[in-house]
């Protein structure tokens, strides 16, 4: 006679981004825990890719199932957590500092820490996507942790542009109504066009070395988010995009002049070889050893 199936084994991993503003990303899945009563001197933002937990934030106990709701605890107060079910609960967390969300918007999460946003956890779910799978061997460092976000390549602006947008989302939740006007998202004006040019050359400029997103609102005076919204609606893609596309493009020249791609993936920005193969395929549709091999036979 079979045995019955036992539980989804617990599986955690945890890695700290190069991104500013994350101090570290954790998932894990817990069939039968309970974690006791602590704090943290960060904020924890947590989606559920399956089941259901259960806690305590500051003596109150909430509850958050499935996919659709964003759970979000602030720094300094009490929280539990357990399980609910034998197959216990699937969890994605980003602990943001206080850069991103400053400590007096505790209160308004202790109010509610439980949001119903669709938006705003998908917007989460893209930054999971965007800083990598623990599990994904050709982007993970020596301790099985992923590089994707490090440094000011491609990978780096796009996180922290998808945490742009989640930080903004959250301002909407947690900002008093009278300061929503000035903390809220703009629409591109007339000045989008000129923004977004200016946004381009400074990253054609900066193409191998790449530049975070902080640092180009900085130089072009503008609001991260703006920024991205005007350059988008001016080009058709977010920059961190077109960044990349320009490192292909570059990427195919040097290929075609017969360096290797061991030496062509740092030369435009890449971290290594991997990357390098994983958008090069991408983009172009093969990989850069069968792009080289095809040379003169052809192939665009």
């Amino acid at each position: 006679m079979t045995a019955a199936p036992g539980p989804p084994p617990t599986t955690v991993s945890a890695w700290q981004p190069s991104v500013p503003g994350l101090s570290e990303v954790f998932h894990a899945r817990f069939t039968d825990h309970a974690y006791p009563a602590h704090t943290h001197d960060t904020w924890a933002l947590m989606i559920l890719d399956d089941g259901s937990v259960d806690f305590a934030l500051d003596r109150r106990r909430h509850g958050a199932t499935g996919t659709g709701k964003v759970v979000l605890l602030p720094p300094g107060v009490s929280h539990d957590g357990r399980t609910v079910t034998a197959t216990g609960f699937r969890k994605r967390v980003l602990y943001l500092d206080t850069t991103v969300l400053p400590e007096r918007l505790t209160g308004s999460a202790v109010d509610g820490p439980v949001l119903h946003d669709a938006l705003l956890r998908h917007r989460i779910h893209q930054l999971h996507t965007a800083l990598g799978d623990a599990g994904t061997a050709a982007d993970a460092g020596s301790e099985g942790r992923p590089r994707a976000g490090g440094g000011c390549g491609d990978a780096a602006f796009e996180a922290a542009s998808r945490l742009a947008f989640i930080r903004e989302r959250l301002y909407l939740h947690l900002a008093p109504p009278d300061r929503l006007d000035a903390l809220g998202p703009r629409t591109p004006g007339r000045e989008a066009n000129r923004l977004a040019a200016e946004l381009r050359e400074l990253l054609d400029s900066r193409i191998p070395a790449g530049i975070s997103l902080q640092e180009a609102a900085t130089v072009l005076h503008a609001h991260p988010t703006h920024l991205i919204r005007c350059f988008k609606q001016t080009y058709g893609l977010p920059p961190h995009a077109y960044l990349t596309g320009r490192r292909i493009d570059r990427a195919r020249r040097l290929l075609l002049d017969g360096h290797r791609p061991a030496e062509v993936a740092p030369a435009v920005g890449f971290h290594d070889q991997a990357h390098l193969h994983r958008h090069f395929t991408r983009h172009v549709g093969t990989t850069p050893g069968r792009y080289v091999a095809a040379r003169g036979h052809g192939s665009s």
